[in-house]
């Protein structure tokens, strides 16, 4: 891993973490973290009330959400469905449940200890 993907990890990591704080902060259940299987990865899994659900966190301290499209593109969104589908296989509990999949833009710079700033 090179050090600038190295960087870019720790980066992504301390912003899902930042995340899913804020998220139980607000009453959210968090089910599972850093989810996978050989299809895909599901970075939060989560409930909010009755619903499940499953979150791409993205941090970019330096992006602009409008340039979402081009990494949450449509081949990212089917394995984001397919893994999701592997998850409900594995919990039945969930199944029956309302499911939605969210997308959460950080802006800010967790790892320089940033004001968490995200859009939802």
């Amino acid at each position: 891993m090179s050090q600038k993907t190295s960087s870019a990890h720790v980066t992504g990591k301390a912003g899902e973490i930042q995340v899913a704080s804020c998220l139980e902060k607000k009453g959210w259940q968090i089910i599972a973290r850093n989810w996978r299987t050989r299809l895909g990865e599901i970075d939060i899994i989560a409930l909010e009330a009755d619903v499940l659900v499953f979150i791409e966190v993205k941090t970019w301290p330096h992006g602009c959400p409008e340039d979402l499209d081009l990494v949450i593109g449509c081949s990212k969104q089917k394995r984001m469905v397919e893994t999701a589908k592997c998850f409900l296989a594995a919990h039945r509990q969930y199944n029956g449940m309302y499911v939605r999949f969210d997308v959460i833009f950080v802006s800010s710079d967790p790892v320089q200890g940033e004001l968490l700033e995200f859009h939802h």
